[in-house]
């Protein structure tokens, strides 16, 4: 369910199709909570998923509320609106995750607030290229306005400076974010460390679009890093995050 929701945006062309698609998974929801899921596969295995490890009806309720109003296809007014739109997306899943450990730990639920966050920024920065070929730019306004940058700007694929410094302040709180979840990282359970390992990706970009001085459109930021495996299984091993 989670990869489905995040292509519904891609995948409809009229609005009022993918809020019927959104209300069908509330509905869902709802029922598979009443211990009566729809005759659908990805239903029937979250309702054994939901028995199993009593996961919190909010959380999903959140996710598909979220991305039901990211079908406005709007950029983020300020930086603290996609802050939001990733807490109730990326943060909720990741508590789901840790229910579904069994993990009940307030520094792991912590760390997951601020992985989610630092998740939904770098996405957005990661799918800049993507979207601005689709004349599409949903980066935070007020970040742009404050460098003089217009979304023109992204859909041409500046390397200006200015569309640098946007990136820059951008890539700068999700680096925050993702210090302040390893900031918790001695508080929680190792159990939960496989929840978290997302944080070696997410580390990962940060490094390489530093690199390349914060040219979000650079070609070398949309090749995969050949370690990356390596670094997962190094972190899964050690059980940190």
């Amino acid at each position: 369910m989670r990869n489905w929701h995040r292509q519904v945006k891609d995948s409809v062309s009229q609005k009022t199709i993918g809020l019927m698609r959104m209300q069908f998974w509330k509905t869902a929801v709802e029922e598979i909570y009443r211990d009566d899921p729809p005759v659908q596969p990805i239903s029937a295995e979250l309702w054994k998923a939901v028995r199993k490890h009593t996961l919190t009806k909010r959380w999903l309720l959140r996710v598909i509320s979220e991305r039901e109003k990211d079908l406005e296809d709007k950029a983020y007014r300020n930086l603290q609106e996609l802050e939001a739109y990733s807490e109730n997306t990326q943060s909720s899943l990741l508590y789901l995750l840790l229910e579904s450990l069994g993990v009940k730990n307030v520094h792991a639920d912590h760390a997951a607030s601020h992985i989610g966050k630092a998740q939904g920024i770098v996405t957005c920065l990661r799918a800049t290229p993507y979207n601005s070929r689709r004349r599409r730019v949903y980066l935070p306004m007020d970040i742009c306005m404050l460098h003089g940058v217009s979304q023109e700007d992204f859909i041409r694929g500046s390397q200006e400076q200015k569309v640098r410094d946007v990136v820059y302040d951008i890539a700068s709180q999700a680096h925050v974010h993702l210090q302040h979840a390893r900031s918790f990282s001695k508080s929680v359970p190792a159990a939960a460390s496989a929840t978290f390992l997302q944080t070696v990706g997410l580390e990962d970009y940060l490094q390489r679009v530093r690199r390349v001085d914060f040219d979000v459109f650079h070609p070398s930021l949309q090749k995969r890093n050949p370690l990356l495996p390596l670094q997962l299984y190094i972190r899964s091993w050690k059980q940190t995050y």
